[in-house]
């Protein structure tokens, strides 16, 4: 088995990473942006897996299993948010949330 290059890992990741931050600041559709946020998430879970396994410490694939629970509550939170927001607004625009105030 061959191992992916530590430099290649990273680079995978910074480009996912930048995939999801671009999507969150241009999309207005809030599981879009949700589905962008995990991709960051995962970008950054890549990174310390690929750190971890450069450096033989299962430190980073721990990391791993924390973001993975991170990203899992931060779904359940926005998925109650979007069903929240779309029984009062009929849409999932992230712009209606500056309404939600009131």
């Amino acid at each position: 088995m061959q191992a992916i290059p530590f430099e290649q890992g990273l680079m995978l990741a910074a480009a996912l990473f930048a995939l999801g931050l671009i999507g969150v600041l241009t999309r207005r559709n809030v599981v879009f942006v949700l589905m962008c946020l995990e991709i960051m998430l995962n970008a950054c879970g890549l990174a310390f897996v690929v750190s971890s396994a450069r450096w033989q410490h299962a430190d980073g694939q721990i990391m791993f299993l924390m973001i993975l629970t991170l990203a899992a509550a931060e779904v359940a939170v926005g998925l109650g948010l979007i069903i929240q927001m779309f029984r009062k607004f009929q849409t999932v625009d992230i712009n209606v949330l500056t309404q939600m105030r009131g």
